[in-house]
């Protein structure tokens, strides 16, 4: 099992180099903010259209198709067993619905019951709080509602977040958060520090992956047989290689520390290294232009009456 390559969660994708790679990362932040945002009180329809354009963006993108496939097939299958199990969930009203109509028609139409019929105005469209009730099995509108909010933002946040990564390499994703925090110097922010602690956070991400699979192959190496330990001892085995797993990132980060320290590295001001030349190009101005409409059709037909 290599989750360096089965599930390449933080990881850059170096070659081939997309469209995407090539956009300011300033521009990208802002989509990614624009994506986790634009989340915040809009109805249904705009929710599944985040999740529309997230996957044609990695198509026409023309990512390859070993990078994303298997993580995006786990979220859609993901998403879909969410969906189900909240639909099909009590919707948390605590009322029991009864049809406005009685059942029996005939009812209405009786000559005694003349004088409190209530003349119904005629409607192809029958209103129905309950969608779906079979057995146990029971769908309505609110949980409907509640399934679909839930699937799409655990979708857009993973999703959204992952892509961006795998297109923007650790150097220009600081060096534009740095550049975007440039204000914030007016209040005494120790803007390059948070920056610097955000590249090697970043950094670090594959370390702890290496270090994850490399002890899952070391306890799959030795053929344990898990029946015999039983709930206790597999309980043991696994804190076991918990402890081992924050032992070996410690190292690791020590080593890190120490290497920094020998190449008289004293604070990010007096040993600053300027990664990129941020410039904004015509691509970058068209995605800008493009964020802009995005906000409009958001504010026009997302927003949640």
């Amino acid at each position: 099992m290599d989750l360096l390559r089965s599930l390449p969660l933080g990881l850059y994708l170096e070659q081939p180099q997309t469209w995407l790679h090539k956009i300011d990362p300033r521009v990208k932040f802002a989509w990614l903010m624009s994506f986790l945002t634009s989340y915040v009180l809009a109805n249904n329809f705009w929710r599944v259209l985040l999740v529309v354009i997230l996957i044609l963006a990695t198509l026409i993108a023309r990512i390859p198709r070993r990078v994303w496939q298997q993580q995006m097939g786990w979220l859609l299958m993901l998403s879909f067993f969410v969906l189900a199990i909240g639909a099909i969930s009590p919707d948390a009203m605590g009322v029991d619905y009864q049809p406005r109509l009685p059942a029996n028609e005939q009812i209405l139409t009786q000559p005694g019951n003349s004088k409190n019929i209530i003349q119904e105005p005629a409607s192809n469209n029958k209103y129905s709080y309950v969608l779906f009730h079979k057995g146990p099995v029971k769908v309505t509108r609110r949980s409907l509602n509640l399934a679909v909010r839930l699937s799409t933002i655990i979708f857009t946040v993973i999703y959204s977040t992952n892509l961006y990564l795998l297109t923007t390499a650790p150097e220009e994703i600081t060096s534009g958060i740095e550049s975007l925090m440039q204000p914030l110097r007016r209040f005494k922010w120790p803007v390059t520090e948070i920056a610097l602690t955000l590249t090697l956070s970043l950094r670090f991400i594959p370390l702890v992956l290496e270090e994850v699979q490399n002890l899952f192959r070391s306890v799959m190496t030795r053929a344990i047989n898990w029946k015999k330990l039983g709930l206790k001892g597999g309980f043991k085995v696994w804190m076991t290689v918990a402890e081992r797993l924050l032992e070996n990132l410690l190292l690791r980060a020590d080593q890190m520390a120490n290497a920094m320290m020998v190449r008289g590295f004293t604070s990010p001001n007096e040993h600053q290294v300027q990664w990129h030349d941020l410039r904004l190009k015509g691509r970058d101005w068209l995605a800008i232009a493009t964020l802009i409409l995005f906000w409009g059709i958001r504010l026009a037909i997302g927003t949640q009456v």
